[in-house]
């Protein structure tokens, strides 16, 4: 049986977006064509989603356009809007009056329409093609996405190929609210990590890559999280390269549904959901979990590399364990 498509609206320029169904067991997962979007994920019978979307596709050409988008062909951001790929320098496209790149601005695959692949029950995959310059970008790149299900497991695999050195760095930018409450105060936060990237009042790594141990970013051991205890904007070090998929942070609602999170990435940024509220709704409402390659890393020799290079294609991984409730 393949998984059900239904029409999601038109995008402002015309393009017509399909919302893609996938259900084994006791896990329901959405995915929009447009940005290969985690629009719903239901999981045990629980009357909410576990993810914040919308119905609204104008939504997610407005405030929401992170909301469950696969962001590249690079992910955070990039100091100044310029970056160091072989030795050159390239410099990319910002919006009047940003001082640095942020997902990739306007070239960036959230705001793209993905065709469809593959697709079953408990499968889709989804493509984009990424032209040579867009955005300052270099290389004609083809990148595909495939979500794929157990009854309480979503994996998310990611695959990049260039005919040309470029930069990637993809990371699922998701919400999380386990409680399908009005804020995630009180969830659990565990991270496999004890080093963070500091960064300027900007959010700009600076280069510097002190330990957790006796800060308020230490969460090697599950604590409790509220809103501004900690401030949370951060890339957690997990490793200095990729790995092989490995369990990397875990979050705990007090409804007792749990989530463990696992990448191949050296890096997980967690972000609380401050500044991004959904129409109608409130500031922290949900708490990003991206997992991703260190930001700015082309301008810090010591980061983990993100470039990509022709005939040595990319694959990154992400995968979402739910269990509880």
């Amino acid at each position: 049986m393949s998984g059900a498509r239904t029409p999601f609206g038109t995008t402002r320029s015309g393009e017509a977006v399909e919302r893609v169904e996938l259900s084994v067991g006791a896990l329901q997962v959405a995915v929009l064509t447009y940005g290969a979007i985690l629009q719903d994920l239901r999981f045990g019978g629980l009357p909410y989603s576990l993810t914040l979307g919308s119905d609204r596709l104008a939504d997610y050409e407005g405030a929401m356009r992170w909301h469950g988008a696969l962001i590249a062909p690079v992910a955070n951001r990039l100091g100044a809007g310029r970056a160091w790929l072989r030795g050159n320098e390239i410099v990319l496209e910002r919006a009047p009056g940003e001082r640095h790149l942020l997902h990739s601005g306007a070239a960036g695959t959230h705001a793209k329409l993905w065709r469809v692949e593959g697709l079953s029950s408990d499968h889709v995959t989804l493509a984009v093609d990424l032209a040579h310059g867009e955005g300052g970008f270099p290389g004609n790149r083809q990148v595909r996405a495939e979500y794929s299900m157990t009854p309480s497991s979503l994996r998310l695999r990611v695959t990049a190929r260039t005919d040309r050195p470029t930069l990637f760095n993809a990371a699922n930018h998701s919400y999380w609210n386990l409680d399908g409450s009005e804020s995630w105060a009180g969830h659990r936060l565990q991270v496999a990590a004890d080093r963070v990237l500091a960064v300027t009042d900007e959010v700009v790594p600076t280069g510097e890559i002190p330990a957790v141990a006796g800060t308020a970013l230490d969460f090697r051991a599950a604590r409790d999280i509220a809103p501004g205890d900690p401030a949370l904007d951060t890339c957690f070090c997990l490793s200095d390269d990729r790995q092989t998929l490995r369990p990397v942070l875990w979050l705990r609602g007090q409804s007792g549904v749990t989530m463990q999170f696992a990448t191949t990435e050296p890096g997980v940024q967690v972000y609380d959901g401050r500044d991004a509220v959904r129409p109608g709704r409130a500031a922290y409402e949900g708490l990003a979990i991206e997992a991703q390659g260190w930001p700015d890393a082309p301008n810090h020799p010591g980061f983990p590399s993100i470039e990509l290079m022709p005939g040595e294609p990319r694959e990154q991984i992400t995968e979402w364990r739910f269990a509880g409730g």
